[in-house]
C-alpha cells in the first residue's frame, strides 16, 4: 500500500532533453484500419516526438492484433503497440487498466495516466524482461446491442455476446450474467454483430463508424451509455533495448499526448447520434458498479471459479482514485475494498 499511496501524489513532469545518439527500434503497430487508422496516426505523432529523445521508431502497421503480438514475440519487431487486452501478459499491472468498471470517468483515467507517468512509477513499468514505453487511451468500451430494451445486466441473460477468445475477464463476465459466449477476435467480431450472428458486442465508440457497427444496430438497437472499461494502446519494448532515462521520457511523451487523444475520442463519441445512445438509471448504474467490483475482486484473487487476471496493486490504485473523486460511494467504506 505504501507504493500505491506514493503513486497517488501530484504528477511530476520531467523535461524532454534531446539525446545525441539515436536508438533505432522497429515497432509492430496494431490498428484495425491499418496505416490510415487513428491509432497508427497517433503512433506517427509519438514517433516524431520520440526523435527528440534519441529514439528512431520504424512503425510497421498490422490489421491483425494477434499477428502483431506474435511477430513481436518472434523477434520480428523490437516493440509492439497493441491494446492492453493483448499486452497484459507482458505487464499485468498496466494490463489491468482495462479492468471491468474500474475507471468510470475520463477524469479518473486522466488521474491514473498522470500517476503512471511519474518517475516514481517507473519500476512498475518493467516486468519479465519487458517495459512499457507509453499508454495511449482509445476510449471507453461500450455495449452495442441489437435490442435497445437491454438496459440492465439481468436482461443480458441468454443473449449471444461476441467475446474475444483471449480476454479471460470478458468471458468470466459474460458467463456471470448468464449470456452466451460467442468466441470472436478483433478481426471478425464486427462482422458477426453486423450480420446478426450475435446480439451484442463490446467496443469503443470509434467502431460505430470505422467498423460500421451502426449496421448491426438497425433497426431497434443502441449503445448503452455506461463505461464498461477504459481501453488503451500500450507500447511494449524489450527492456534491454532502451535506457531507463529514455524509457521514462518516452512515457512522458505518451502522457503529453493525452489531450490530443481525448479530442479524438470526443469526436468519435459525438459521431454516434443522440438517438442511438441508451440511457440507464442511476439505480442500474449502481448495480453495475457493485457487480463489476465483486467480479474484479474475484479476478484479482482467482476466487469463485474466476481466472486470476488483475494485478492487486493496480486495482487498489484505481479504487483510491475512484474514492477520491467520489468519496460517498458505498465501495469506499466496504470491508472488502480492493
Amino acid at each position: 500500500m505504501k507504493t500505491i499511496k506514493k503513486l497517488i501524489g501530484a504528477a511530476a513532469f520531467s523535461c524532454l532533453a534531446p539525446i545525441a545518439s539515436a536508438n533505432s527500434l522497429s515497432v509492430c503497430v496494431f490498428d484495425v484500419i491499418g496505416a490510415n487508422g487513428d491509432v497508427f496516426n497517433l503512433m506517427k505523432d509519438y514517433a516524431l516526438d520520440a526523435k527528440t529523445i534519441g529514439l528512431d521508431l520504424e512503425l510497421k502497421p498490422y490489421t491483425d492484433e494477434g499477428v502483431a503480438v506474435g511477430d513481436f514475440n518472434a523477434g520480428q519487431c523490437d516493440a509492439v503497440a497493441a491494446t492492453d487486452l493483448r499486452t497484459r501478459p507482458f505487464n499485468r499491472f498496466t494490463g489491468s487498466v482495462s479492468a471491468v468498471g474500474a475507471l468510470p470517468t475520463y477524469d479518473d483515467l486522466r488521474t491514473l495516466l498522470a500517476t503512471l507517468a511519474q518517475d516514481r512509477a517507473a519500476p512498475l513499468m518493467k516486468s519479465g524482461g519487458y517495459e512499457v514505453l507509453g499508454i495511449l487511451p482509445i476510449g471507453a468500451g461500450y455495449l452495442f446491442t441489437n435490442d435497445r430494451t437491454v438496459d440492465s445486466a439481468a436482461e443480458l441473460a441468454g443473449k449471444r455476446m461476441a467475446t474475444l477468445d483471449y480476454q479471460k475477464d470478458a468471458i468470466h463476465m459474460v458467463n456471470y450474467v448468464k449470456a452466451t459466449v460467442v468466441p470472436s477476435d478483433i478481426t471478425n467480431f464486427a462482422g458477426k454483430f453486423n450480420n446478426g450472428s450475435v446480439d451484442t458486442a463490446y467496443a469503443p465508440a470509434f467502431a460505430y463508424e470505422a467498423l460500421e457497427l451502426y449496421k448491426g444496430l438497425e433497426p431497434n438497437g443502441g449503445v448503452v451509455n455506461y463505461t464498461l472499461s477504459q481501453l488503451t494502446v500500450q507500447i511494449i519494448v524489450r527492456d534491454e533495448l532502451v535506457a531507463d532515462e529514455t524509457a521514462q521520457q518516452a512515457r512522458q511523451i505518451a502522457w503529453n499526448m493525452f489531450p490530443q487523444t481525448m479530442d479524438l475520442i470526443a469526436r468519435q463519441e459525438s459521431a454516434i447520434p443522440d438517438s442511438v445512445w441508451i440511457q440507464i438509471s442511476t439505480e442500474d448504474k449502481e448495480g453495475y458498479q457493485e457487480m463489476f467490483r465483486q467480479n474484479r475482486i474475484q479476478m484479482r484473487d482467482g476466487s469463485s471459479g474466476a481466472p486470476t487476471v488483475y494485478d492487486s496493486r493496480m486495482l487498489a490504485l484505481m479504487a483510491n482514485i475512484r474514492c477520491t473523486s467520489n468519496p460517498g460511494a458505498s465501495e469506499c467504506t466496504a470491508a472488502d475494498r480492493e
